[in-house]
């Protein structure tokens, strides 16, 4: 895969300082009593590539508009909203499939290769962690590039479902209004209103992207899985996320009951502050770089 080198996009990341010196030695000294270090990455690991968050102070989707991204229920129930999603996913898919990992992605696929990573669960679903070679990886909330049948299974990838859109939708255009952070763009209801949506090309049924829409849970094979690995590792990063929804937050509980000391870099305030060992206030891919 190819690796953008170009200067990060700070579009949607929210103002910060500099590193300080004391704190880049403080999470050096952390990373490096750890042996089998369990990361989670969250939305704030990706705005440096361009892609928006959620929650960001001034930046982020709940700051710059009223939009709220759809809900598993409503997706499942109504027509309608399915049809909406998916002509903003096909507006956006070129651009948010063409998102590159950063140096933060980089980073952490460098200490999984060094036998420093133990694990990474990225609450993402932007495939950046993929891009960038990371292996040793859960993505708790699965990943927009691929489409599965809610009726039967069967699997796709998004790249293949946007050629059926596009035979589908041969005249169709739109003029998007901003970017949303899971692949999709603003369109008014009138935009979307003549947009056709494929059904499974095996049994019918209705297509979804492989996500944990909100309001969805994550399988509890996967939460299992997961809380193994943790189990396995000797201290917890979190980077990039303010630990609002519960599905990753568990995990930062589960790591305070093993008594695992837990470092936090974040621009802004997290869930896990008044419990963490080490609190940093940095950009992902300013900071992690500069661990060795």
């Amino acid at each position: 895969h190819s690796v953008s080198r170009a200067s990060p996009n700070l579009t949607f990341v929210p103002a910060c300082l500099p590193p300080d010196p004391v704190e880049v030695e403080e999470l050096q000294r952390f990373v490096s009593n750890s042996k089998r270090l369990f990361v989670m990455t969250g939305a704030g690991i990706s705005t440096e590539s361009g892609i928006p968050d959620y929650r960001s102070e001034g930046v982020g989707l709940y700051a710059r508009t009223d939009r709220r991204p759809v809900q598993h229920a409503e997706f499942v129930r109504s027509a309608s909203a399915r049809q909406r999603y998916w002509a903003r996913n096909f507006v956006g898919w070129p651009q948010f499939s063409s998102h590159q990992p950063n140096k933060a992605h980089l980073v952490l696929r460098d200490w999984e290769k060094l036998g420093k990573l133990h694990w990474l669960v990225t609450q993402n679903v932007d495939a950046l962690h993929t891009k960038a070679g990371s292996q040793r990886m859960t993505e708790l909330h699965g990943c927009t590039h691929r489409v599965f049948c809610l009726a039967c299974g069967d699997r796709i990838l998004r790249s293949e479902l946007q050629e059926h859109f596009e035979a589908l939708n041969p005249s169709w255009k739109a003029e998007a209004f901003g970017v949303a952070p899971d692949g999709d763009v603003l369109l008014t209801d009138e935009q979307v209103h003549n947009f056709q949506v494929p059904a499974c090309r095996k049994c019918g049924g209705i297509l979804k992207p492989d996500v944990t829409f909100f309001g969805d849970t994550v399988s509890q094979k996967k939460v299992s899985f997961v809380h193994q690995r943790l189990a396995e590792s000797d201290s917890m990063l979190v980077a990039g996320s303010s630990m609002q929804v519960y599905s990753g937050y568990r995990f930062a509980l589960a790591a305070r009951e093993k008594k695992l000391p837990i470092a936090v870099l974040n621009i802004g305030a997290t869930r896990v502050d008044h419990f963490a060992s080490l609190k940093l206030n940095s950009r992902c891919g300013e900071l992690l770089p500069l661990i060795v």
